[in-house]
């Protein structure tokens, strides 16, 4: 049988060796080895237009000039108000603005979008504070939460060792980044983060992972990196189903992190 099976195999590949001579497309068939031609057009008869693609035409989006946001993002956070977001445990957002930014208020808990979202393109600004104080994870700590469960880190990571998959630009816990970009201590730095939502089928099964791009001040420091479950501090993660759209969350660490410049693309 297993000799047949070779036979039939050379037999199909000598058959798409002549089709293509003969300006065919040869496309493997049933089990049995049978050979479904596709006529195609030889190289030297085709046309530039023969792969041109005109419709449908891309819809317009006008970048934003410099920092500013593109004509069709969401914006989360303009420096005026906290309107966009609530308190994580409910109720109001308990965080200060100043000067265009809002800033970790320790003890109010974390801040999270009032509005849930999936796929995104997303851009934010934060700011560890320019005085120094203490050491690991207990300096400039904070965190950006999508669905409320999975975190890219943020902390003061210049010049400031602790464990890789915990530092600036990580997956806390998953993926430590593929570079240190970290600007020193009160210097305004960016995340630009493409998330890909995981999906579910109706029996919750995971259908396909999440996943996180993320260029740091940027510098790309995930590049596509598949989440293997929500975050967790200690244990290994593991998926379980929720909703296709969930707030983006903003960590209260106890450490006066500020953030500015906050917004969103809506991608699918």
């Amino acid at each position: 049988m297993m000799a047949a099976r070779k036979v039939i195999r050379v037999k199909a590949a000598v058959v798409a060796l002549v089709a293509l001579s003969a300006g065919c497309v040869a496309e493997s068939g049933a089990e049995d080895g049978t050979i479904e031609r596709v006529a195609a057009t030889p190289q030297e008869e085709a046309r530039p237009e023969d792969t041109e693609v005109w419709d449908p035409e891309p819809g317009i989006v006008a970048p934003g000039e410099a920092s500013a946001p593109p004509s069709d993002a969401v914006v989360l956070f303009d420096g005026t108000d906290l309107s966009a977001w609530n308190a994580s445990d409910g109720g109001d957002a308990g965080w200060s603005i100043r000067e265009g930014a809002m800033t970790v208020v320790a003890g109010a808990g974390g801040v999270q979008t009032s509005q849930g979202f999936g796929d995104v393109q997303f851009h934010i600004e934060w700011r560890t504070p320019a005085e120094v104080v203490g050491e690991g994870q207990g300096r400039g700590n904070s965190g950006i939460f999508f669905m409320e469960r999975y975190e890219l880190q943020v902390l003061d990571s210049y010049d400031n060792r602790t464990y890789a998959n915990g530092q600036a630009g990580s997956i806390y816990k998953q993926h430590l980044p593929l570079v240190n970009a970290s600007r020193a201590p009160g210097t305004w730095q960016t995340y630009d983060v493409i998330f890909t939502a995981p999906r579910f089928a109706e029996d919750g099964v995971l259908e396909s992972p999440g996943y996180v791009t993320v260029l740091h001040n940027g510098v790309l420091v995930q590049n596509h990196a598949e989440l293997v479950g929500p975050t967790l501090f200690i244990g290994e993660p593991s998926y379980a189903a929720h909703a296709d759209r969930l707030p983006i969350l903003l960590q209260d660490h106890g450490n006066p992190v500020s953030y500015r410049n906050i917004w969103l693309r809506e991608l699918g």
